[in-house]
């Protein structure tokens, strides 16, 4: 991965809005928080890089903490500072020059081992569990009793069963929540829970608690029941946190069922999602703190001071109200994790054993062919008002979200400006990329804009190619209103249009002239998002939805 991808994924876990309901978008510089007001002068202060899931636990210990003003060093005094980052996105900053925490907290100790695999073994050895909360497939509860829940065990293989058969499901939903079962997960280059996801349910074909092995992944049956699975996944999200906040923000007929924490479901769920612990088993993250091994002298200290601070009870106290399981036994372990969430303190029965790096390898190259590929129509504003870096920076974005597509994947490409240009027809990636990219490369400004006829082609291209197969997604980029369509208006047709065939579309205004108001109504329409972009930030943008679409982002091979 280059330096200017890296540079882009810095903002993916940053856009906290992500999946948010009527959401606008808008690129950040960095999520690095204190936790606290200010930063006193005599303040030694280190990073502390954690998963985002840890984020409602760890900002309210930090700031007490800070605020503690513990003293370190020379008359000074301890200080954190925050950094959220999925595992995956913090191994490929790392690899790519950023500068290493003096603290991490991954959600298990596998992410180190990658890294060391891939050139750094600084924070291997020096691990310290600081709470846990088992990976569950959280579902309505509505949706769970229509199964039989909670007198009637659900496993891996079950929602994998599910997704496959359409009748299976109208069956038992009786159509009340979609025609199909709607998964989510995250991305599993950039999440822990989107790469466990995946061995989960090769475990659960294996019938095995112990690790699975790469030979395991290879078999046909497993690699069947993770197609399976994958088949009724409707979205990925680069973050854990960021899914459970979609799934609550917007019901049950966006996503029936989604795989993250158990913490999670407590944090985003509202006691009307409830954590499932599928009866094959499941992982239990244990959230290790890592020590910079190359850490010395104050900032060893604060580190460590800070490390033994988050295993005390007043810091594991706030784990558990964060619904996080603590690992002070000192604490007495009630709300909120209790029935009125769906917890049961009895589960995991059985927890599988941690993956090795070359399993995470495996399954991920496994996630790239059994995911269903993406049937992507690009609508690319090149009307006059787009010249110059608008246009350069168009251009390098969209290259950069076509390389990293998968091979499987469609892509239809149009241009408009006076009208709309059907410059790639439905072609996979795989063969046609190279061609792909020059096409977005030739791209020049001139002219009116036909926005409402762009969608419209749009629309149509993906009606004519439509597939069980495939996931129909509409991207479009505009930095103005319309001004010379002629086919088609803005209205709930043409809304309706864009949105059928269970199409999602994100929208991009582009710059301060984009029209914000129309991009958000087709956004919404399409259950997508509208981001608010301009030159420096829309790479960032095209980055993180290419994760959302499973393109090639964080960790991976």
């Amino acid at each position: 991965m280059n330096a200017k991808r890296s540079r882009g994924l810095i903002y993916l876990i940053t856009l906290l809005a992500l999946f948010a309901a009527a959401c606008v978008c808008t690129g950040s510089s960095g999520n690095n928080q204190s936790g606290s007001t200010a930063m006193p002068r005599n303040a030694a202060a280190i990073t502390l890089t954690a998963t985002p899931s840890l984020e409602p636990w760890l900002l309210n210990a930090i700031t007490q903490f800070n605020n503690a003003q513990n003293p370190v060093g020379n008359g000074q005094v301890a200080y954190i500072i925050l950094n959220s980052v999925e595992p995956g996105q913090a191994i490929a900053e790392m690899e790519n020059g950023a500068t290493l925490p003096t603290l991490w907290l991954p959600d298990s100790e596998v992410w180190p081992a990658i890294l060391a695999d891939r050139g750094s073994n600084q924070f291997q050895g020096n691990c310290v569990s600081t709470a846990q909360s088992p990976l569950v497939i959280a579902m309505w509860r509505d949706v769970a009793e229509l199964f039989g829940w909670p007198n009637r065990s659900l496993g891996w293989l079950d929602i994998s069963s599910l997704a496959a058969d359409p009748v299976a499901w109208e069956y038992y939903s009786g159509g009340q929540f979609g025609e199909t079962m709607r998964l989510g997960h995250t991305h599993p280059g950039l999440a822990a829970t989107g790469a466990a996801t995946l061995l989960a349910i090769v475990q659960a074909a294996e019938r095995k608690s112990d690790a699975v092995t790469v030979a395991d992944i290879q078999q046909p049956w497993v690699q069947a029941s993770v197609t399976a699975f994958e088949s009724a996944v409707a979205t990925f999200s680069p973050g854990t946190a960021l899914l459970g906040q979609a799934m609550g923000e917007r019901g049950p007929t966006y996503l029936s069922a989604a795989v993250v924490y158990e913490s999670t479901v407590i944090q985003y769920g509202s006691s009307q999602i409830i954590p499932i612990y599928p009866f094959e088993g499941t992982f239990v993250a244990d959230f290790p703190a890592c020590i910079n091994r190359s850490a010395t002298g104050v900032d060893k200290e604060v580190a460590d001071l800070f490390r033994t601070y988050l295993l005390a009870e007043p810091a594991q106290q706030l784990a558990l109200a964060a619904g996080l399981r603590p690992v002070n036994r000192a604490v007495t372990i009630g709300a909120p994790l209790d029935a009125v969430n769906g917890v049961d303190l009895n589960e995991p029965q059985v927890v599988f054993a941690s993956p090795t790096v070359a399993t995470v390898y495996a399954v991920q190259n496994l996630w790239q062919s059994a995911r269903k590929p993406v049937n992507l129509v690009m609508l690319l504003d090149v009307s006059g008002s787009m010249a110059g870096s608008k246009m350069e920076g168009m251009r390098a974005a969209a290259i950069e979200f076509v390389e990293q597509m998968g091979e499987k994947d469609y892509l239809t490409l149009i241009a408009f400006a006076q009208s709309p240009l059907l410059m790639v027809e439905y072609q996979q990636v795989g063969p046609n990329r190279q061609q792909m990219v020059e096409v977005i490369r030739g791209l020049r400004a001139n002219g009116d804009t036909t926005l409402y006829d762009a969608i419209g082609l749009g629309g149509e291209v993906i009606a004519r190619t439509t597939s069980l197969q495939t996931t129909n997604a509409l991207v479009v980029l505009s930095d103005g209103v319309d001004t010379y369509s002629h086919n088609y208006r803005f209205n709930d047709q043409l809304l309706q249009h864009a949105a059928a065939n269970d199409t999602i579309i994100f929208t991009i205004a582009y710059g301060r002239d984009a029209d914000e108001g129309v991009l958000l109504q087709f956004a919404n329409a399409g259950n997508g998002n509208l981001y608010k972009g301009d030159v420096a930030d829309i790479a960032a943008i095209y980055e993180e939805m290419s994760a959302v679409f499973g393109g090639t982002v964080g960790v991976g091979r």
